[in-house]
């Protein structure tokens, strides 16, 4: 595949057209990045960019957010349908050989990807994330209740009664999201962006729910932990030391995928490639070099 220093657009996915963009032209095998959300868009991973000096990066926005289609059909919003669009994303760029990366609802659908066996994987990186949704939800639970009492029953309050609008709501998510989801101060342009993608995509609330911790959406039963163990490719799996989707979670994955590699990121909650950059980025570096000189 041809490949210039920047270049975007739009291809055909199941249900709409995508936007892409390449970043980089180096030599090594393509980066594929899947976003978290699920409706976040890529623009928080844009650090990530940063990797285009060694490999063509390649960033996309999920159908439904960001500069993709946002169609209004409720029945797109699946599991299944995003893992159809990996494919077609794959297609449409000539993406035989990669290296896959997905952070945080991102991980999901990459796990929920592999376990299909694609070809053409070299490795994959599961970025604060986990196997399963019950999972997830039960340690999130343990660090909410870390926050201030009174936090924790407007929470409470707030969701029982059907009033996640609030601003009393909302202040209390947003005292989480920085301690457990972005600890800079303040959050980075392409954060500020993300969050704007997922308030105006209808897929957050559809398939999550009103807040990261919350989950009332079609991913609520999901769970792929009694599977995990089938993935064989070289896989890493990262995780902030303060991560909204905990240690223990991916200490889980780390038992189960066989051969997996374990990197905490002490400084850092659910958003290492940007608390982290770095770090994070020689981390990956590192990590796709072992795997191709393997491969």
């Amino acid at each position: 595949m041809t490949q210039t220093k920047e270049r975007e657009d739009l291809l055909d996915a199941p249900g709409g057209r995508v936007w892409y963009r390449i970043a980089g032209d180096g030599p090594g095998i393509p980066l594929l990045l899947l976003h978290g959300g699920p409706g976040a868009g890529h623009d928080y991973l844009e650090p990530l960019g940063v990797l285009g000096d060694e490999r063509p990066v390649v960033f996309y926005d999920q159908l439904g957010c960001g500069k993709s289609d946002i169609p209004d059909d409720t029945s797109l919003w699946t599991i299944e349908r995003f893992v159809a669009e990996i494919d077609a994303v794959r297609k449409g760029l000539g993406l035989e050989r990669i290296h896959l990366l997905g952070q945080s609802w991102g991980g999901w659908l990459a796990i929920e990807y592999m376990l299909g066996k694609p070809k053409g994987i070299v490795s994959l990186t599961l970025a604060s994330t986990s196997a399963s949704t019950p999972g997830c939800l039960r340690e999130m639970r343990k660090l909410v209740e870390e926050l201030p009492p009174e936090m924790v029953a407007t929470i409470d309050r707030s969701e029982r009664e059907g009033t996640t609008e609030s601003s009393e709501y909302m202040g209390a998510v947003f005292t989480f999201y920085q301690k457990h989801l972005c600890r800079l101060q303040p959050w980075p342009p392409e954060m500020l962006r993300t969050g704007l993608n997922i308030q105006n995509s209808p897929v957050y609330r559809f398939m999550w729910g009103p807040s990261e911790f919350t989950c009332t959406g079609n991913l609520k039963a999901w769970d792929r932990s009694d599977r995990i163990a089938e993935i064989t490719a070289p896989t890493l799996i990262t995780v902030g030391r303060y991560d909204e989707i905990p240690h223990p979670l991916a200490e889980e994955m780390h038992r189960t995928i066989a051969g997996s590699e374990l990197v905490v990121f002490e400084e850092s909650a659910h958003s290492a490639h940007a608390e982290e950059p770095e770090l994070f980025a020689q981390t990956v570096r590192d990590f796709f070099r072992s795997t191709e000189a393997a491969a």
